[in-house]
């Protein structure tokens, strides 16, 4: 099975770049599979070719739901929620990309998602999200195993 790992978000806004941050590291590490780890920031559409090909896909990326900054959702890409706009190519999601892809989405998409706690103008990271990525990664290595035992987590 073929394994796409996207890293989204835009590094130049703090904590919206952590799905980049995290696929930097992601990069160095000896990981089980067969993996495609890509840096996507914003442009979504260049990962088209990655997305058309991949059996399984994993999504880190930026995500607000309320919670404490720094905290690591693991969620099914059917519980995530998508922009109700496309204000420019940057505007283009995870849902609009998969129908250009043409492809159905397969139930085995996973997202981690990462608090934020400061966005704004920033190639840094907050402390407390800086110090959440070895959770992200510790995340990413369980559903890789997973995977390679041939089960699926339920989220």
């Amino acid at each position: 099975m073929h394994t796409v790992i996207l890293g989204l978000g835009n590094e130049l806004l703090g904590d919206e770049g952590v799905g980049v941050h995290t696929v930097r590291v992601l990069k160095q590490m000896d990981l089980p599979g067969n993996l495609e780890i890509i840096e996507v920031g914003t442009a979504i559409l260049d990962a088209l070719p990655a997305i058309e090909r991949a059996d399984r896909m994993i999504v880190v990326d930026a995500m607000k739901d309320g919670m404490a900054p720094g905290t690591v959702y693991k969620i099914s890409l059917d519980q995530c929620s998508g922009s109700k706009t496309i204000a420019s190519m940057h505007g283009f999601d995870i849902f609009r990309t998969m129908a250009l892809a043409g492809r159905q989405i397969p139930p085995d998409i996973m997202v981690i998602g990462i608090e934020p706690e400061l966005i704004s103008w920033s190639m840094e990271l907050s402390s407390i999200v800086a110090i959440s990525i070895p959770h992200v990664l510790e995340a990413i290595v369980q559903e890789l195993e997973q995977y390679s035992k041939g089960c699926l987590a339920h989220y």
